[in-house]
């Protein structure tokens, strides 16, 4: 967004325009829409901002829910921004630690600072662009204990602030960039204000494991099965005895697997009835071998993240799918045995196996009424093909 939308979108004319517009649906005419506006007398800059606002807004419902239809986003904000029920986890270490004022140091359009400032902790939010820190000033203006300073981190005026939180940027443009050197403000700098403030630190979960402090307690967050974010938790904010930890927050509510370390791997065991997926936040973290354990199960092979059962266990740390049959995996076995099963719509899952789903789905040719799911993997070092339901 340019400096000359935000104006627009913020004028009188372009709030009230805004708030009036029915909610956006990707079926509608846009072209209709921006006619029938520019036909009531409104400007082409403002109908341009207040449009593309409408539809980030519809958006942002699946991270902000009902609150994203009170907030202003940007395309790169609103992809970066914290979900507001993880958000609410990160403010509430801060609150559980004590802490009374908390600096977050690359905003974005607001979402941590915004669940910092809902539990009445004073919040300096910090952000470098200047668009970007306009539109967090607009979502936090309901909470007088925060407010918006437009500057880089490294420039920041800590005086007071008992407690950090850091959302480095990690893309220059569109560009990702892999260098933890080259991040707004770098890794280097986030640690070093963690060895001087409680500090949180979220970064993508997929970075190399190398890179995390042995003193870190280290959160991986899923939600709704899909992993989010890694956290780093330094001082009063990391827990007593835990360095590795997986957060899983779905329709089920919030649960965590937490452990002092990388748990050791469970036995390696035949096939059972049951399969288990693990959460991908329970892979990044390390923690197979504890869930396997915990639902009474054992590794169909020491490199694969599956894990069998010879019972079906309620947990929230994997996905639980019922065995119906087992088969070698060739295409030829498999389209015979999918056929004589009336099977015409088929899931393909796999792990440990060099096999492209889309492309193998293609030479199966399902034909039926039926549906079921394949899992293409390796029991011990045999390549198989499992016939499974979910539990």
């Amino acid at each position: 967004m340019e400096p000359v939308e935000l104006r627009e979108l913020l004028s009188v004319e372009g709030m009230r325009l805004l708030d009036s517009l029915p909610s956006y649906e990707t079926t509608q005419d846009v072209v209709r829409v921006v006619a029938d506006l520019r036909k009531a007398g409104h400007s082409g800059v403002v109908v341009a901002a207040v449009l593309s606002q409408s539809r980030l807004r519809a958006r942002a419902r699946t991270k902000f829910g009902p609150f994203a239809d009170r907030m202003l986003f940007t395309e790169v904000g609103l992809e970066q921004a914290t979900r507001l029920n993880v958000a609410a986890q990160h403010a509430g270490r801060f609150h559980r630690a004590g802490l009374r004022w908390v600096a977050d140091l690359g905003c974005g359009i607001g979402a941590d600072a915004l669940a910092l400032a809902a539990l009445e902790l004073e919040v300096t939010a910090i952000e470098r662009d200047e668009v970007t820190a306009a539109i967090a000033a607009y979502n936090l203006a309901p909470w007088s204990n925060a407010r918006v300073e437009n500057l880089s981190a490294e420039n920041a005026d800590l005086s007071g602030v008992d407690g950090i939180y850091l959302d480095p940027a990690r893309r220059d443009g569109a560009k990702r960039l892999k260098n933890p050197a080259d991040w707004s403000p770098s890794l280097d700098f986030a640690f070093e204000l963690a060895t001087r403030y409680p500090t949180g630190i979220k970064l993508g979960p997929g970075i190399d494991r190398d890179l995390i402090p042995a003193d870190a307690e280290a959160q991986w967050v899923s939600v709704d099965r899909d992993v989010v974010e890694l956290g780093l938790w330094f001082g009063p904010l990391a827990r007593t005895g835990i360095r590795r930890s997986a957060l899983v927050i779905g329709s089920h509510g919030t649960a965590e697997l937490t452990a002092a370390e990388d748990s050791t791997d469970a036995s390696v065991g035949g096939l059972g009835d049951y399969l288990y997926e693990p959460d991908g936040a329970v892979i990044r973290a390390r923690l197979i071998g504890d869930l396997a354990r915990t639902i009474g199960g054992r590794m169909l092979n020491s490199s694969i993240a599956y894990v069998t059962a010879d019972a079906a266990v309620d947990t929230p740390f994997a996905a639980c799918f019922r065995i119906l049959a087992e088969f070698p995996l060739d295409h030829k076995t498999l389209k015979r045995e999918l056929s004589s099963r009336g099977i015409g719509t088929i899931e393909i899952k796999k792990r440990g196996v060099d096999v492209d789903p889309a492309a193998f789905r293609t030479t199966l040719n399902p034909k039926g009424d039926e549906s079921g799911t394949l899992i293409l993997t390796r029991v011990g070092q045999k390549r198989r093909a499992l016939l499974v339901e979910r539990i």
